[in-house]
């Protein structure tokens, strides 16, 4: 079954109302990880969809105002040869979260359900272990303490193709293009197949799987951050007291002539002539 989106046909979200919900949203996730960070609890975002579906601007929006030291994101390459002759989840467990720490996988283990499926670079096999062992791994994470959150990221076909033009015309998006993603085009109905079979052996109780519908990116993102500080029991920490201390007065010190520093040229200067 294709990806066709199935919500109520609302419109795009318009930015007078999406600007400020998204910020109240970013605070709530502020609060979220410092309740992460003094509870030492550990958590697992994993953010999985088609191509141009809008993952990675949500992870962007969901990061922006967060800790890197705490809030991680989990983007891997290929395997190398040696992590190809590993057990499959072992490099992705590596990545998991300690203590204090969030991670955001974009992109996780479901590679092997998705385009490693469709593209024939996992054989039949290796495919039908994966989807044996997949609940397992996840059981043996929330078994363990970790809270683990499963976000598929919709959308249409038609959607898609419009994004991938955008992509083509926009030389800062043009990265973001490569010969496998629009195979996803040509592959739309067998991406399809792979993500329910997938759905049908990884959608389980103790990891379920929430789709977010996605054609509007504003409300994706909206819905997938508000749906994520629903399911987790975080509260506001009290943050500690913090003064100014006064400035202590000068004693002296000179700074050095500035022709004896290499300064950046004022290139900002050009746009003001």
């Amino acid at each position: 079954m294709a990806d066709k989106q199935s919500g109520s046909g609302a419109g795009k979200l318009s930015r007078s109302l999406y600007e400020p919900e998204l910020y109240r949203l970013q605070t709530e996730l502020v609060k979220l990880q410092e309740w992460v960070r003094t509870e030492g609890a550990r958590l697992v975002v994993v953010f999985e969809g088609r191509d141009a579906a809008g993952k990675g601007s949500t992870i962007k929006r969901v990061t922006q105002y967060l800790n890197p030291r705490v809030a991680r994101i989990v983007a891997l390459p290929r395997p190398t040869e040696r992590e190809r002759t590993q057990w499959y989840f072992q490099r992705y467990a590596e990545y998991l979260p300690a203590a204090g720490e969030m991670v955001l996988f974009d992109r996780s283990w479901y590679n092997r359900a998705g385009v490693e499926r469709v593209m024939g670079f996992c054989t039949p096999a290796e495919h039908q272990r994966f989807l044996r062992q997949c609940p397992v791994f996840e059981r043996m994470l929330v078994e363990d303490g970790i809270l683990l959150r499963k976000y598929w990221f919709s959308v249409s076909d038609e959607v898609q193709e419009q994004r991938f033009r955008r992509r083509l015309q926009d030389p800062t998006r043009r990265w973001k293009l490569s010969p496998m993603d629009l195979e996803s085009l040509t592959r739309w109905e067998e991406y399809s197949r792979a993500k329910d079979e997938m759905f049908v052996h990884t959608d389980i109780a103790e990891s379920p799987w929430y789709v977010v519908e996605s054609d509007d990116k504003r409300r994706a993102r909206l819905n997938m951050i508000a749906h994520l500080l629903s399911t987790v029991p975080y509260r506001a920490v009290t943050p500690p007291e913090l003064t100014l201390p006064p400035r202590p007065p000068a004693t002296g010190y000179q700074r050095p002539p500035r022709d004896l520093q290499t300064y950046v040229p004022d290139h900002a200067a050009r746009l003001e002539t």
